[in-house]
Formats: structure tokens, C-alpha cells, sequence
């Protein structure tokens, strides 16, 4: 991986050191000794009771699994999952939601399983399914098939700059920022992830090529704010609510929020070890509907204050609910000057299907990983979405629950997909995209 390699990671000691106690002995803190939900912050009980009446035919093979997140506002399907006891009304009454400090941790955990101390699933970077899958970032390239089953949200990410470059005020333009980051460092969460993919996507567009005209380096998302007040990196893309702490203590600036380039882009995922699905289908389909329920939830404008309230709690983000609830609710302060009252392209948990994980999104994150040279050109690309994409899962959990129809997708593509430079993405013709794209590895 070149510059992006695990050693290039900007991470204390004592940090990582704290971080693995969280990810290796300690459970989420919101579950009681027999794996019951606790009441959600602010005296509010939970809304759903432990599911009594489940038919023996759909009850689930086990009621157990250990599912990962990241310190991140879109990790709010799987704590209010857990806070509102969701995973047990549908049979899962001992699910834990646990801490991991970083994604390589993540999945590092993945790899190990449950029954090694690890996890069985987590809240996700969507492409690093596909990753571990493929075997590229795993421990001695080992296939570690995956599942995806859910997409957690659209939108809701940013690239911000040190406040050192406010004068320029750089939007959706990067181009302006070709001399003034030469040779510089920008950060992102994981090689090939997201935030990698949105940052070299907007650097590309602009004429500054990710691989020679900067430094591009992995950091996990809660020490972004941190390393950007030391000076180690002058800009970087990672999900909230760190782009507005980054704002509200006027340490640099949002130059622009990633819906802006993709409107209601795909982001996050819920994505479950293969075997375990395979071992454990009503189960992971139990999991699914309560996430979904749990997405549907955080999306009503009602609940943004509650919602807010619980993920802000110290086992959850540790954050000021001020950093986070403005943009939950589509309030965006750039830091320039620039507000919005209500962004077009806020955080959507279930909105405009932003649960389904369409296949032609995950084409498009495979073709990104083929162009930076993270996957081999020849990577069989439908046929590894087919194999880790379980929409139809998705349709089952969606269906169970007595979704609308007119909610469930006919299609696993959605069509033509339009960037802000003009460039599209064909799902079905991905060669010709990435042969119209002018910087690339590939």
C-alpha cells in the first residue's frame, strides 16, 4: 500500500493501548447482566418489549452476537438498536454493541470471531466487506467472506482544512489547493474506504493527484480533530461529528459536506461474517430487522434530540450533544461564514432508501479500488457483489416488518449515477467509466 500503509497510521501509544481494551474487554455498557437493554438517556425506556411470542419456526438459532462500531454519528442504527431494545424484541436479547478504536482493529476483530474474542459483524466502511472478501487487507491475503446486509446511511461525511487555509474558502474546487498542499498530508480513515475514496475522488476532479502531489494517510476517525490541532495533517475526510467539532473549536473549516459531491452518496454498512450468516440465517435476519427498525427511528425529525442525547453518552461517542445534533438535523456551519439551515444532503438513515444496499453502489466501490490500485483490474466484479451483497436479506428483514412495498426496492441498481464535476457512473458499463477518468493507478 505504499504511503498507506498500517505504520503510517498517526495514533499515540497510549491511545492504542486504551483502544484495545475497548475493543478486546469491554462490551458497550448498555446492557444489563442478563443482555437486556437499559433505559435510553434521559430517563426514556425502551420502546420495544423482549419478544414472547416469536413462532419456534422463526425463532432465531442463537440470541447472541457481538457486533463493532466506530465512534461515529452514522453508528446511531446500532446504539439505538441496542438503547431502545430492539435486538431483543426480536429474539436477540443478548446482543452486545462494542467499541473498536479504528477499522484496521475492526477488522482485525472480524478476523479473530466471537468465539476468539472477536466480533461477529459491525458498523462498517463499505467497501472493507469487499476487501476481506478479496483477501486484500487481510492477514496473509486470506479471503475472509463477508456479508453485507444493510446500507446504515447516505451522505453525512465532510473534507475539512486546517484553519490555516480559511482565506482560500475551497468548496467542491480543489484545484486552488494544488500548490498549497504539495507534498502535504491529508487524512482518511482507511485505504480504500469511504473517506479514502471521497478524498481522492475531490482531489482527482481538481487536477491534484492523490498518489504523487500529497501524502495520504490513514487515521481513525476520533483522533482526526485531534492530530489536525498538532499540525500532523492539513485536511482530512471522515464522518461526523468530527467535522463539526473540528468547526466549533475553530481549529480548521468544512470545506465541503460528501453529498455535495454524490448527492445521497452510499456510506456506511451493517456487514456480518459470512460463516455466521451461513451457521446463523434467522438470527441475522433478526439482527436486520432491528437495525431497519432502529434506521426508521433516527430518520423522524421527532427523535433527532433523543437520538443525540443517547450516542453522545460516554460509552457511545463521548461527544457534546452541540457537536453533534446540528447536522444530525441538516444544520451545517462550514466555518466560513457559509450555513445551512437545511442541507439537501444531511445524514438519511432510511430516507430515500438509504437502508437498501443497492449492488450497483457497491459496483461503483470495487471500480474506485480497482482505479487506486487496492484490487487487481481484473477483479470479477459482479460476481463478487453477488456473493457478498445480501439485499435479499434486506427485503426479508423490510418485508417481516411490514414495510410498504412502495419502500422496497424493485432493483438492485439505481441507476446512472451523477457526480458534481458532470462524470457519470453506468453500473453496468464500470470499464468505461474508469477509462473516461484522467488520474488513476489503473
Amino acid at each position: 500500500m505504499s504511503n498507506l500503509s498500517r505504520r503510517k497510521f498517526i495514533i499515540t501509544a497510549g491511545a492504542t493501548a486504551a483502544g484495545t481494551l475497548l475493543a478486546h474487554g469491554c462490551s458497550s455498557g448498555s446492557t444489563t447482566s442478563n443482555g437486556g437493554a437499559t433505559p435510553a438517556a434521559g430517563g426514556a425506556s425502551p420502546t420495544a418489549a423482549p419478544a414472547v411470542n416469536i413462532n419456534p419456526a422463526d425463532a432465531p438459532e442463537v440470541t447472541a452476537a457481538k457486533l463493532g462500531f466506530i465512534a461515529l454519528t452514522d453508528a446511531a442504527p446500532l446504539i439505538i438498536a441496542q438503547e431502545k431494545g430492539l435486538f431483543a424484541k426480536y429474539g436477540m436479547k443478548d446482543v452486545q454493541v462494542i467499541q473498536q478504536p479504528s477499522w484496521p482493529v475492526t477488522r482485525d476483530n472480524i478476523e479473530l470471531g466471537s468465539d476468539k474474542g472477536g466480533i461477529d459483524g459491525a458498523h462498517i466502511l463499505s467497501p472493507m466487506p469487499y476487501q476481506m472478501t478479496l483477501g486484500t487487507i487481510t492477514k496473509g491475503g486470506q479471503p475472509m467472506p463477508m456479508n453485507i446486509v444493510a446500507r446504515l446511511n447516505t451522505n453525512g461525511q465532510a473534507i475539512s482544512l486546517s484553519q490555516k487555509y480559511l482565506d482560500l474558502k475551497v468548496g467542491t474546487d480543489s484545484k486552488v489547493l494544488k500548490a498549497a498542499l504539495a507534498n502535504q498530508k491529508v487524512a482518511i480513515t482507511f485505504p480504500g474506504g469511504t473517506h479514502d475514496l471521497w478524498m481522492r475522488y475531490w482531489l482527482a476532479a481538481g487536477g491534484i493527484n492523490p498518489d504523487t502531489d500529497v501524502s495520504v494517510n490513514p487515521v481513525p476517525p476520533p483522533q482526526m480533530v485531534a492530530n489536525m490541532k498538532v499540525g500532523s495533517m492539513e485536511a482530512f475526510c471522515v464522518g461526523e461529528p468530527w467535522n463539526a467539532q473540528l468547526v466549533t473549536q475553530k481549529v480548521g473549516y468544512t470545506a465541503l459536506v460528501t453529498g455535495e459531491l454524490w448527492k445521497d452518496h452510499p456510506e456506511k454498512a451493517l456487514a456480518l461474517r459470512g460463516d455466521w450468516v451461513e451457521k446463523n440465517p434467522k438470527a441475522t435476519k433478526a439482527i436486520t430487522m432491528a437495525v431497519l427498525e432502529a434506521q426508521q427511528w433516527c430518520d423522524k425529525p421527532e427523535n433527532k434530540d433523543e437520538m443525540c442525547q443517547i450516542i453522545s453518552q460516554d460509552q457511545w461517542l463521548a461527544v457534546a450533544v452541540p457537536d453533534i445534533i446540528g447536522r444530525s438535523k441538516g444544520q451545517i456551519e462550514y466555518g466560513t461564514g457559509r450555513i445551512e439551515a437545511a442541507s439537501p444532503v444531511a445524514m438519511k438513515f432510511w430516507a430515500d432508501n438509504a437502508s437498501y444496499p443497492y449492488k450497483s453502489h457497491d459496483t461503483w466501490f470495487i471500480m474506485e479500488n480497482i482505479r487506486w490500485g487496492y484490487m487487481k483490474p481484473d477483479t470479477d466484479i459482479k460476481g463478487t457483489v453477488d456473493k457478498v451483497n445480501r439485499e435479499d436479506i434486506w427485503k426479508a428483514a423490510a418485508t417481516a416488518l411490514g414495510v410498504p412495498a412502495a419502500q422496497i426496492p424493485a432493483t438492485t441498481s439505481r441507476g446512472v449515477e451523477t457526480f458534481f464535476d458532470g462524470v457519470k457512473f453506468d453500473p453496468d458499463k464500470p470499464q468505461e467509466y474508469l477509462n473516461g477518468l484522467a488520474i488513476k493507478k489503473a
